[in-house]
């Protein structure tokens, strides 16, 4: 395929706000989960939760405030996001630039708080702040995003759970590629809720204990929230570029993946089919790592069936938590940050490989220069999407 140029990125999570604070812990090995508690959450868990989010949003677009907006709103103010959208805005139009955002949970936690203040007037009405259209709607992000950036072309949200914000690229470029735009904002932003989290606890993967991907006595995940964007657009302007995308659905279960990871290895393979790419050029891979004993597993045998077992990898949960929707974009970030930057994170908080795992799992960072990076993004219902990037000269 066409590399898609990465002209600018940003990233957003508990490690912090912007690419400096995310390359800080990184280099630190700094985790961002806390035993903090959330909001009413009485759960004894670990989560990534992000600082500031505490102010509503004000002025022309307040309608749409509610925690999923308030950190698009603040992912959006880091490493000058704005000013180069708007850039971009001025030389293609806004008509010619789409949006394309990931998110699962979306404002899901404004109507959590409706329903509680439901019946004060004795009618168990809903209040009258709570507008389900503009805040718990799917297609609430791109619609702030698009409107707080005064973008007017096509705008897409994709809500595949695990995977949505890194699908999110495949569809910018299938939208570029026939051309509906001429350059796209992909991103994601998902936040934390009570609905995930008492979700993800009735399903028994939610683990008191900080998320330990590749461990031998790992059990489950940390949610986490984050919000990460990207420009893309056509361009032989040296500098990080999506190289190559791979999809899959496997239905293989609702929640869990196809032990064999027949699902993964299709995405991934894809991949670097598009990519032009051989399994030797790759460099390091980002998993998805999620914690639990069967997601790991089977990404392990469909990593080492494609990619052997030299390959750096890691999964960067135990630093920011599961961001869910936002997780494609937010490993994305910390993949083109390996890139430019020549380190490869380590899987932290994995005290013992689990020896079931054969794959090669970085106990501590590296510094190390490779020219090509995949980041696997893997959702409920065996929704996959694996990207590789590369530096373009």
């Amino acid at each position: 395929m066409k590399p898609l140029r990465i002209s600018d990125y940003t990233a957003t999570s508990a490690l912090g706000a912007g690419k400096a604070a995310h390359l800080a812990a990184l280099r630190a090995q700094r985790t961002g989960l806390r035993q903090a508690p959330f909001e009413t959450c009485e759960l004894a868990t670990w989560t990534g939760y992000v600082e500031g989010l505490d102010t509503p949003l004000t002025g022309e677009l307040s309608g749409w405030d509610c925690r999923n907006n308030r950190l698009a709103e603040l992912g959006l103010r880091q490493d000058g996001f704005l000013e180069a959208v708007e850039r971009l805005r001025q030389r293609h139009g806004p008509q010619r630039v789409g949006v394309f955002l990931g998110t699962s949970t979306s404002g899901i936690q404004q109507a959590e708080l409706a329903y509680r203040d439901r019946g004060a007037a004795g009618d168990g009405a809903l209040p009258d702040w709570f507008d389900v259209g503009k805040t718990q709607n799917i297609f609430s992000c791109a619609d702030y995003v698009r409107r707080r950036l005064r973008l007017d072309g096509v705008a897409h949200v994709i809500s595949t759970a695990c995977s949505s914000s890194a699908k999110a690229f495949a569809s910018a470029f299938r939208a570029m590629q026939c051309g509906l735009c001429d350059a796209a904002v992909v991103g994601g932003v998902d936040s934390l809720c009570l609905t995930t989290l008492y979700g993800f606890n009735s399903l028994q993967v939610l683990s008191a204990d900080i998320c330990r991907p590749a461990d031998a006595q790992r059990n489950g995940i940390s949610i986490g929230e984050a919000a990460g964007f990207a420009i893309v657009e056509f361009s032989d302007q040296p500098g990080p570029a999506l190289l190559g995308y791979g999809e899959s659905s496997d239905a293989h279960h609702m929640s869990s993946p196809h032990p064999e990871g027949h699902g993964a290895l299709a995405a991934m393979t894809a991949a670097l089919q598009r990519a032009g790419l051989a399994p030797g050029d790759i460099g390091y891979v980002n998993l998805h790592g999620t914690g639990t004993p069967a997601n790991d597993l089977a990404e392990d045998k469909a990593v080492c069936a494609l990619l052997g077992t030299a390959t750096p990898c890691s999964s960067t949960k135990g630093w920011t938590g599961h961001t869910l929707g936002a997780a494609g974009i937010l490993e994305a970030a910390i993949s083109l940050l390996a890139l430019e930057h020549g380190l490869l994170p380590r899987s932290l908080n994995t005290r013992q490989r689990d020896p079931q795992l054969q794959a090669a799992i970085l106990m501590e960072n590296r510094q190390q220069r490779v020219a090509h990076a995949m980041s696997n993004s893997f959702g409920f219902g065996g929704s996959n999407c694996s990207l590789v990037f590369g530096m373009q000269a």
